[in-house]
């Protein structure tokens, strides 16, 4: 039995991962699902307890490392071992630099985005290299390509890339695999949820959604990139172009940045 466990699994594309995992793997997984909201992870693992899986639902959040190390010794009191580990937790946030007043909320982005990735990858490891089991990390587009107000949202997916990048080549050797996903615009609410310039809510999406692309279809290419062990799954024809074009026309991805927000939100 392999035992996965996946932050921000309470809904979007972390608690369809939970559901595509229990539906291959049916008994022979068990999820650990963490994010902060209870009552909503009971329901995904209800979901997956349907298809034949073994469940444990921890409430995280994983901005905050106490709570990413219990998360990681419930999993491993309670099942003995860890074979893979999504680091899915994430906010979103859009705000032009200069709208922006108090930046403790960039501060706190970062501590939800790439700490809490960082703190439950190492307190993971020892138990990962048991196994020689998976890391995936989830960033998105705005990890690659600089998008006009999402300065503090693409710093932080870049500081995942590169802390991910590092570490898989230190963990080659011990047979542990690191695959970062990369997706770009998906159906979820989580750009609804994300930052503002004042550190509430947006309320709305500030990207164009019209080309959006499932949960299920990012679901399952990053389940597929994990299992196998693929080091990085990018999501969009345009974002391959973008990353190679920032190398000789850097100017034309800024273009098609600014394209890919919507009007009343670009900087003038």
């Amino acid at each position: 039995m392999q035992v996965i466990i996946i932050t921000g699994s309470s809904d979007g594309i972390g608690a369809e991962m939970a559901r595509q995992l229990a539906r291959r793997h049916g008994n022979q997984v068990a999820l650990v699902l963490a994010a902060r909201k209870a009552e909503l992870l009971e329901q995904v693992a209800a979901d997956c307890a349907a298809s034949g899986a073994r469940t444990l639902v921890v409430p995280t959040d994983v901005s905050v490392q106490a709570q990413c190390t219990a998360l990681i010794a419930a999993c491993v009191a309670r099942f003995g071992r860890i074979d893979g580990l999504i680091n899915n937790a994430g906010r979103s946030a859009h705000a032009l630099f200069e709208e922006v007043e108090n930046l403790a909320w960039y501060e706190e982005l970062m501590r939800i985005n790439l700490w809490g990735s960082v703190w439950c990858t190492h307190a993971a490891l020892p138990y990962l290299k048991q196994t020689r089991g998976r890391i995936v990390a989830v960033s998105s587009l705005a990890g690659l390509v600089g998008v006009p107000g999402r300065t503090a949202y693409g710093a932080t997916k870049f500081a995942m890339g590169g802390f991910f990048e590092a570490l898989r080549p230190e963990l080659r050797g011990a047979g542990v695999s690191v695959t970062i996903a990369y997706p770009g615009v998906v159906a979820t609410q989580i750009r609804h949820r994300g930052f503002n310039a004042a550190g509430g809510e947006l309320g709305s999406s500030s990207l164009k959604e019209d080309k959006a692309m499932s949960v299920q279809q990012c679901a399952r290419l990053i389940i597929d990139g994990m299992q196998a062990r693929q080091r990085e799954v990018v999501m969009s024809a345009k974002g391959k172009l973008g990353r190679w074009l920032k190398l000789v026309a850097p100017g034309l991805v800024e273009r098609m940045a600014l394209a890919a927000v919507k009007k009343e939100v670009q900087p003038h």
